[in-house]
């Protein structure tokens, strides 16, 4: 299993907003912040939930845009919420919400690119 996962993003300040407000309807918030004084890389924060920060960005020199990111929702409302969250707050359409059947039947999702380019998912597993 894993614990936690960090990606450098382009514009700090962008990313962290965009986060904040596409990751809102999961459940998910910003946990906690470092600064260069404790990160020798620049800025980052901590996306999480329940006090425990598994997703983080942070200020980098690269950005790879072939990253893809799924985030797990509770039910199906979660990821037409995520979707509609994240167009408004920069996102590019890559996949509107609906069933991925070549994955389960249950399988339901929905996709976008960030500001950094990276694909973002938002996906359910449980039926209707």
């Amino acid at each position: 299993m894993i614990d936690h996962l960090g990606v450098s993003v382009r514009d700090y300040a962008a990313s962290k907003a965009f986060y904040a407000a596409a990751l809102k309807p999961l459940g998910i918030a910003q946990i906690m912040e470092v600064g260069p004084d404790q990160n020798p890389s620049g800025w980052a924060c901590g996306f999480g939930s329940n006090h425990k920060p598994y997703f983080w960005i942070g200020e980098g020199k690269t950005v790879d845009e072939g990253c893809h990111l799924a985030f797990q929702a509770r039910t199906r409302a979660e990821v037409d919420a995520f979707y509609e969250a994240a167009l408004k707050a920069g996102a590019t359409d890559n996949g509107a919400p609906g069933i991925r059947e070549i994955y389960h039947p249950n399988y339901y999702g929905a996709f976008v690119r960030d500001l950094n380019g990276f694909n973002l998912e938002a996906v359910c597993h449980a039926p209707e």
